[in-house]
């Protein structure tokens, strides 16, 4: 049995959950040391996957969904949680000036 193959665009869906990017966003802007980032990451995340699966199990069609059937791509989803907190919390900076 070989395991399923997914393609790039289907990878990417987890990392621009907009969810993801709203919580990574919002928190990485309220975020006032880097540190805090990586805290705001992994809360981002969590909400995301949350909401995307409470979303999915109500049966509305979502752009990333979480499900026992569906790749949820728990990795992907993680980088882009750091990643759009770090955009948020360097914006804030940049604001700030």
């Amino acid at each position: 049995m070989t395991p399923p193959v997914y393609s790039a665009s289907t990878w990417l869906l987890g990392a621009f959950d907009p969810f993801l990017i709203l919580a990574a966003l919002f928190l990485g802007w309220k975020a006032d040391q880097f540190g805090k980032v990586f805290i705001a990451a992994i809360a981002a995340f969590l909400f995301a996957v949350l909401m995307s699966w409470l979303v999915t199990a109500i049966g509305i069609p979502w752009v990333a969904p979480v499900s026992h059937d569906t790749p949820t791509f728990y990795p992907v989803r993680a980088i882009g949680a750091l990643v759009w907190s770090i955009v948020g919390y360097m914006a804030h900076r940049l604001v700030r000036r």
